[in-house]
C-alpha cells in the first residue's frame, strides 16, 4: 500500500513530540510519508538573536523538527542540539541554529537551506517553513494592549483576543500547499495556542487549502494551561479560538484519558497552572468527533507520549485515507 501521507503543523516541543513519534512509521517498512509545516515567528533566545542580526527566519523550532525526524539520534544529532554554554558571541546559540543560518545566507533561501539540513540529518520526513517571509505577530490584547513580537506575547498576563502577522500577505510554500492537498490527514498540535498552532493559519492561504483537503483533520488538545496564553482555557476554547482566526478546519479533536499525576501537580503548582478540562459535551455541540486515549508520557513534566500519540495519528490517517477514496470515487460518478 502506499503510504499514509500524513501534514503535521505546529511548533515548539509538541510538533517535534509528534514527529519524534511519526518517525518510526517513515522507515522501512515505509508506513507514512510526514510532512511537517512549521511556524517562524520565534523571536527570543538564539533564534532571535540570529533573525535580527543576519536577517534570517528563526531556526530553532526547524532544528527541533529536524532532529525529531533524524534517522540517526547519535552523533549528529546531539551535534545539531548542542548549546554554546560560553564564549563571547557564541553563549546561548546552538550549532544547528547557527548551521542552518550560515547555509541559508550561502544558498540565500531559508527552505533549500532546511532541505539541505534534512538531507545531512537523513530525516525521514519533509519540513516546511509556515511562509518564506519574515514575519512579525503581533497580538491584540483583551485589555486593549497591542504586543508585538512572539516573546512578549507569551509573558502576557491579559487574556489574547487576536493575533495577526505584519506583514499581513505572507504565503506559504507551494510545496507545503501540495502536502496540505494531497494528505490523508492534517494534525495541529499539541503545542503553544497562541504563538506554536494559531500563527501557521495566519498564513494566506493555508487555511484555504486545509479545508478543501479531502484529509481528517484534527486537533491534538494541549495537556495543560500554558501561562500567558490559555490559563483557564476548556479544550473546547483551544477549538474557538484557531476558528475565531481561521475559519472552522477541524473533524476530530484527541483529547487525554489519563489524569495527571499528584506529582506532575505540584510541579506546576506554583505557576497556578492545571490540567485543561475536557468539555466533550461542547465539543460534540460544535459539530467534532472526539477521539480519546492514554496520551500522558512518563516523567515529572507534563507531555504527550511520543508513541502513542503517533499510533492515534495513524489510525485516524488510515481512516482519511479511506474516506478520501470514496470522495474520489463518488466525485467522478
Amino acid at each position: 500500500m502506499e503510504p499514509l501521507r500524513i501534514v503535521a503543523i505546529g511548533g515548539g516541543t509538541g510538533l517535534s513530540t509528534v514527529l519524534h513519534g511519526l518517525k518510526r512509521y517513515a522507515g522501512e517498512p515505509r508506513e507514512a510519508d510526514i510532512a511537517a509545516i512549521v511556524t517562524v515567528t520565534d523571536d527570543g533566545g538564539s533564534s532571535g538573536r540570529l533573525r535580527r542580526e543576519f536577517d534570517v527566519l528563526p531556526p530553532g523550532d526547524i532544528r527541533n523538527c529536524l532532529v525529531a525526524l533524524s534517522e540517526d539520534e547519535a552523533l549528529l544529532s546531539k551535534l545539531f542540539q548542542y548549546r554554546f554554554s560560553s564564549g563571547r558571541g557564541l553563549k546561548g546559540h546552538s550549532f544547528g541554529n547557527l548551521f542552518l543560518t550560515a547555509l541559508t545566507n550561502l544558498t540565500g533561501d531559508f527552505a533549500r537551506a532546511v532541505r539541505f539540513s534534512s538531507e545531512i540529518l537523513a530525516s525521514l520526513g519533509r519540513i516546511y517553513p509556515a511562509t518564506e517571509a519574515n514575519v512579525v505577530l503581533e497580538a491584540e490584547l483583551e485589555n486593549g494592549r497591542t504586543v508585538r513580537g512572539e516573546s512578549k506575547i507569551s509573558k502576557s498576563r491579559s487574556p489574547i483576543h487576536r493575533l495577526r502577522l505584519r506583514p499581513r500577505v505572507c504565503k506559504p510554500l507551494l510545496e507545503t500547499l501540495e502536502a496540505i492537498e494531497q494528505a490523508d490527514l492534517i494534525t495541529f498540535g499539541p503545542g503553544s495556542l497562541f504563538t506554536s498552532v494559531i500563527p501557521n493559519v495566519l498564513v494566506q492561504g493555508i487555511p484555504e487549502a486545509i479545508r478543501r483537503s479531502r484529509a481528517i483533520r484534527a486537533y491534538f488538545v494541549n495537556l495543560m494551561w500554558q501561562p500567558g496564553e490559555t490559563i483557564g482555557f476548556l479544550a473546547s476554547d483551544h477549538v474557538s479560538a484557531i476558528e475565531r482566526h481561521a475559519g472552522k478546519l477541524f473533524d476530530v479533536v484527541v483529547v487525554n484519558t489519563r489524569a495527571i499525576s499528584g506529582r506532575q501537580r505540584r510541579k506546576y503548582a506554583a505557576e497556578r497552572v492545571q490540567s485543561v478540562l475536557n468539555d466533550v459535551d461542547r465539543l460534540t455541540e460544535m459539530g467534532l468527533e472526539v477521539v480519546t486515549a492514554d496520551l500522558l508520557g512518563e516523567g515529572d513534566t507534563v507531555r504527550h507520549d511520543p508513541r502513542i500519540t503517533a499510533s492515534v495519528a495513524m489510525e485516524l490517517a488510515r481512516r482519511g485515507r479511506v474516506a478520501g477514496r470514496r470522495l474520489r470515487v463518488l466525485s467522478t460518478k
